[in-house]
């Protein structure tokens, strides 16, 4: 069985600050040591349900060196391999090979969430809102999305209530999810101990790869429309002369294909 863990940061037990997920910040190496035990904590529950093959693909964009490298990969599971990937969403290659089973480790909620912690959708600064075919999404959507483009299934998401809530709402209830903290507001929350959060992963991993048809391949439909809200009218003029891309309103654009992995890629990369 082939499992790919892909992981963020701001959903990790004991996470809820910018400086806990930021390259630089003398909090952050707090935050990368929570991170990877959560990462650690899925491996060996994927293990223990008879994974074979592991990759976890870090997805925070930490700032300057650290973005998609923020574990510590000294301190990973020996049972798994990691990438470093130079873009978000560039790394396809385990997938088009055919992966049974994704799990998605430390997610947050979409920008505007109340209760989501450090909630925000690619870039809080730019960013406010994101949907596919009318769909409103977060990060969660990102990800599966990439993941169905291949025919893999999303079957956890663990993080914080809010990215749980927001995961079954889009993937159905057959997604195992474990909230690991319950947001009081963006900057706070109450959450458990990390070495409770990890014990609770662990077994949610092993869980949801129990059933691999418990949850159905995310895939926002064919043609596929992407729309991008932005926070400011400046952020679309980069998109002016991209194919494909129309901007629509003053702080708006759309994105448009015959599916999702080339509507996404005319606009993101």
């Amino acid at each position: 069985m082939k499992v790919f863990i892909v992981s963020d940061m701001e959903g990790v037990a004991g996470i809820v600050k910018w400086q806990q997920v930021t390259g630089g910040h003398a909090m952050y190496d707090e935050g990368r040591r929570l991170y990877t035990g959560e990462i650690n904590a899925a491996v060996r529950g994927a293990k223990a349900a008879g994974a074979t093959e592991i990759v976890v693909m870090d997805c925070h964009g930490a700032g300057e060196g650290w973005t998609f490298n923020s574990l510590i990969p000294e301190e990973l599971e020996p049972d798994c391999e990691y990438v470093v990937q130079n873009e978000w969403t560039e790394y396809v290659e385990f997938l088009e090979g055919g992966v049974d089973a994704a799990l998605f480790v430390g997610m947050h909620a979409m920008a505007g969430t109340r209760d989501g912690v450090l909630a925000h959708t690619v870039s809080g600064s730019s960013w406010w809102r994101l949907r596919f075919n009318g769909v409103e999404v977060g990060e969660t959507g990102i990800n599966a999305a990439l993941c169905g483009a291949w025919g893999c299934p999303v079957v956890l998401v663990t993080g914080d209530e809010a990215s749980c809530r927001e995961g079954t709402a889009l993937l159905g209830t057959g997604l195992t999810t474990v909230a690991v903290k319950k947001g009081l507001a963006r900057f706070s929350a109450r959450q458990f101990p990390a070495t409770k959060a990890r014990e609770l992963i662990e077994a949610g991993a092993s869980r949801s790869l129990a059933d691999l048809k418990a949850v159905a391949p995310y895939v926002p439909g064919s043609p596929c429309e992407i729309l991008v809200d932005f926070n400011t009218s400046d952020q679309v003029e980069k998109y002016r002369y991209r194919p494909g891309v129309e901007i629509t309103e003053s702080r708006q654009i759309a994105s448009r294909a015959d599916d999702w992995w080339t509507a996404w890629r005319q606009f993101f990369f």
